[in-house]
């Protein structure tokens, strides 16, 4: 056994040792089963028994995702049983191959047309929960990228997987976990909402309760109701793109690799957009091109900065912002004071490097990032009896790390 899941009325626990994977040839539904309308194909045989008051009830063994997707996939088998006081014991058995943990990992994949170089050497890992920002400008490689993560294009070199299942030697196994948004979401336009997104479900090999089930909870999580029976084609572009999210997601994927999702909607529509994705993420991971970056700190927990085809930055949208010169600064504005004579009171303060006027203010810069900075800058003002309109910290401006990174100035 490489592992556990204990799950009690009022108490869950985990622990988790190693993991070992079964061939796919062996991914099928063993035992009686439960229920079957969550179990996915899987690389992992999971044994788990329901145990009440210490005896045997039911058994249930399939093949399921490991680790991150096991709660998730068991949720409402789970609450079901719950009700009834029913501890459940899941036992993972072992096989072949290890499993790591990782839902995505992406090796060095490159692609070259002819010499010249459309993304080199992408590597990153990814689990449940990340929300992955493509951050860079028109050309930079990002819907590239996303092409080669979906399997739509091949690489010159280097490696997907998805849930352990390589992108090229076992295409049908890794595409099953991903929801793809491609560019401008394209859709059958001589069709309804309704009859395309039932045409992706049997495309997806959903029947009976789970079909309607999915179809119903995905027009109810887009808010298609309205539009269900008008042709795509006279659909506003807001609904266009409603209608594109929900294909991605009516299967209930592992992964959503979204791109450009908010590109030409209304701020209404973008604050809708993001609010969804940032709602599916909890226990997915999503992955978003972009060339917005208020799209990046709205959304995002991770941001990777391509130009020129490579990958300049790596982390969270906090340590872009800490990349940027105003991150750490002090602006104060007042209507009181001369700019000249702030500038010289508070360029006097100890760790100040700079005092610069801005329309209305001046903006404080300290020679080391100094949490210290806006109470001295507080106190002074109350000192020398300035009226305060405002007085901030600033967290920093991606517009000004984004030009740096990808005009090559500095990484």
């Amino acid at each position: 056994v490489a592992g556990s899941i204990c799950v009690g009325k009022a108490d869950a626990r985990k622990k988790v040792k190693s993991v070992v994977c079964c061939p796919p040839a062996a991914d099928r539904l063993h035992g009686r089963s439960i229920t079957t309308d969550f179990i996915p194909p899987s690389p992992l045989l999971l044994s788990s028994t329901l145990y009440q008051k210490g005896s045997p009830r039911e058994k249930l063994c399939f093949w399921g995702p490991f680790e991150y997707a096991v709660e998730r996939l068991l949720q409402r088998w789970v609450e079901r049983r719950i009700g009834d006081g029913l501890p459940l014991r899941i036992e993972m058995g072992c096989r072949n191959r290890e499993v790591n943990g990782f839902m995505i990992e992406v090796s060095h994949l490159t692609k070259y047309y002819g010499d010249v170089a459309a993304l080199e050497d992408l590597t990153f890992k990814l689990v449940p929960g990340e929300i992955l920002g493509f951050l860079g400008p028109n050309g930079a490689g990002k819907s590239t990228a996303m092409k080669m993560l979906t399997g739509f294009l091949r690489p010159s070199s280097g490696e997907v997987r998805i849930w352990g299942s390589n992108m090229w030697q076992d295409s049908l196994a890794a595409q099953r976990h991903i929801g793809y948004l491609p560019e401008g979401a394209p859709a059958y336009e001589e069709m309804t909402p309704l009859g395309f997104l039932q045409f992706i479900a049997d495309a997806r090999g959903l029947t009976g309760v789970e079909r309607a089930n999915r179809l119903e909870q995905t027009i109810t999580v887009m808010s298609l109701q309205e539009v269900l029976g008008q042709r795509i084609e006279t659909l506003s572009k807001g609904f266009k793109r409603r209608v594109g999210l929900a294909q991605a997601i009516l299967h209930d994927p592992d992964v959503l690799i979204l791109d450009e999702p908010t590109d030409g909607l209304d701020p209404n529509q973008k604050h809708q957009v993001r609010k969804m994705i940032k709602g599916l993420s909890a226990d997915k991971i999503v992955i978003v091109s972009t060339h917005n970056l208020e799209e990046v700190t709205a959304v995002c927990n991770r941001a990777m900065v391509l130009a020129k085809g490579r990958v300049v930055s790596d982390g969270t949208p906090e340590s872009l912002m800490a990349m940027s010169p105003y991150h750490g600064a002090v602006t104060l504005k007042s209507s009181s004071a001369s700019l000249a004579e702030i500038a010289e009171v508070v360029g006097s303060i100890t760790g100040v490097k700079e005092a610069v006027p801005i329309a209305g203010g001046i903006t404080i810069f300290p020679e080391n990032i100094d949490n210290t900075l806006f109470t001295k800058v507080l106190e002074v003002s109350l000192a020398r009896g300035w009226k305060v309109d405002s007085l901030y910290v600033e967290s920093g401006r991606l517009d000004d790390v984004f030009r740096s990174l990808t005009e090559g100035e500095s990484q």
